[in-house]
C-alpha cells in the first residue's frame, strides 16, 4: 500500500499507475442485495436458474454499478490519503465494461492517478 502524506506527493503521482487492490470476488448473495438495494432485479442478476438455461453466460452476472460501486473499497486497500479535506471520484462519462463479469469471479482494481486539483 502507498500512503500519501500530503497534497504535494498526491499530485506527483499525477498520470502514474499507483498500483493493484487485493482481488475480491463476487457472489450470488452480494448481487441479490444490490439488486434489492438499487430495485434492478434483472433476471440476468438474480435468477441462477433461468441464467443457467438461457443466458449465454450459464451464469448469473454482476451489475455494472456494482462494480462501480466496489472503486472506494478497492482503493482504500492501494492507498491511504492523509492530510486532505476530501477525495472526489469523477468522471465515469467514459467509462467501460470489458467483458461480463461472472457470479463467483474475482475482480481487482487497477489505480492511476488522472488528476489532482488543489
Amino acid at each position: 500500500m502507498i500512503i500519501i502524506n500530503n497534497f504535494i506527493e498526491y499530485k506527483v503521482l499525477e498520470g502514474q499507475m499507483v498500483g493493484f487492490s487485493d482481488w475480491y470476488t463476487i457472489d450470488q448473495q452480494q448481487i441479490n442485495s444490490f439488486a434489492e438495494a438499487t430495485l434492478d432485479d434483472q433476471w440476468i442478476h438474480i435468477n441462477e436458474a433461468r441464467a443457467k438455461n438461457e443466458y449465454p453466460f450459464k451464469s448469473t452476472i454482476a451489475h455494472g454499478y456494482l462494480l462501480l460501486a466496489l472503486i472506494p473499497y478497492l482503493w482504500k486497500q492501494i492507498a491511504e490519503v492523509r492530510n486532505v479535506k476530501m477525495e472526489i471520484n469523477y468522471g465515469i462519462e467514459n467509462f467501460k465494461f470489458g467483458q461480463a463479469v461472472l457470479v463467483g469471479s474475482d475482480v481487482r482494481l487497477q489505480a492511476t492517478v488522472k488528476s489532482v486539483t488543489d
